[in-house]
């Protein structure tokens, strides 16, 4: 009679003759592990067929606009530790975290100062500004610095039916000082999308959805590795229950009329 570890061992064997080192390594282990996880909360058909179900329609909710397996990857946290196993870095270098699912491509280069919340008349006025330095404190000129964040209604722009265009975003270079400075609307928490699987599985585990009012960033300059990471308001109430666990001590700042915050990059490892 076949038993559960022979299925195992059958699965196993038949990725054997994978080219691909890494995706045998993946495959094998994602396996021992998936099976391990079956074995162990013996887990029942009616509740195999709910998980078929739920990832359906997760994948149904996903589209330009919107992805919601993202969405379900920050909230378990597997966004923070492949983050976290993926990219180490010295001590004084600026920290990542997540990407989130609401990063979209074509954001208007903006110059110094530019204001990338024109249409949000209801925010409070705040300007961002710092530099983008090496590790040791050399100025990186040319840096580009990808933002984007919520209105002051909490929504971005993909979510907001009363837009039809890209708002509160914008990409901004460094001067030969390592310098940057744009102007927005101060972040505030808002909930994470809560109309879909992941929202549904939120409420059945009696988690929140709020996440604390933040700023992303991506910061890329040619020769360092590039970052990808937010500020967070040091007052938000919701610092040290993020529905997606990316808040970082590093990271928060205090928010007022301006805010500072200094990105220190690490060379590419050909560089260093």
């Amino acid at each position: 009679m076949k038993t559960a570890d022979d299925i195992t061992a059958d699965v196993l064997h038949s990725f054997d003759a994978t080219p691909d080192p890494r995706l045998r390594q993946i495959t094998q282990s994602l396996t021992r592990h998936l099976h391990a996880f079956v074995r162990d909360v013996e887990l029942t058909e009616p509740e195999w067929f709910a998980a078929i179900d739920f990832l359906t329609r997760t994948g149904h909710m996903c589209s330009g606009k919107r992805q919601e397996f993202i969405l379900l990857s920050d909230v378990i946290g597997i966004s923070m530790l492949v983050d976290l196993v993926a990219h180490a870095r010295p001590a004084a270098a600026t920290e990542s975290t997540v990407f989130g699912p609401f990063h979209r491509e074509g954001a208007p280069d903006l110059p110094a100062g530019g204001n990338i919340a024109h249409l949000d008349k209801d925010g409070e006025p705040t300007v961002v500004k710092g530099r983008v330095l090496s590790l040791d404190g050399q100025p990186i000129e040319n840096a580009l610095l990808d933002v984007w964040q919520t209105a002051s209604n909490g929504l971005y722009d993909s979510q907001d039916a009363n837009l039809n265009e890209l708002h509160m975003r914008g990409k901004f270079r460094t001067d030969a000082q390592g310098r940057y400075e744009f102007r927005t609307t101060r972040p505030v928490h808002y909930q994470i999308p809560s109309d879909g699987p992941v929202g549904g599985m939120l409420r059945a585990t009696a988690r929140h959805a709020w996440r604390p009012a933040h700023i992303h960033f991506a910061v890329s300059a040619e020769g360092y590795e590039p970052v990808i990471t937010h500020i967070f308001d040091s007052s938000d109430p919701y610092l040290k229950s993020d529905a997606v666990f990316a808040v970082k001590e590093s990271l928060i700042r205090e928010f007022g009329p301006t805010v500072e915050f200094d990105f220190k990059l690490t060379p590419c490892q050909s560089q260093s």
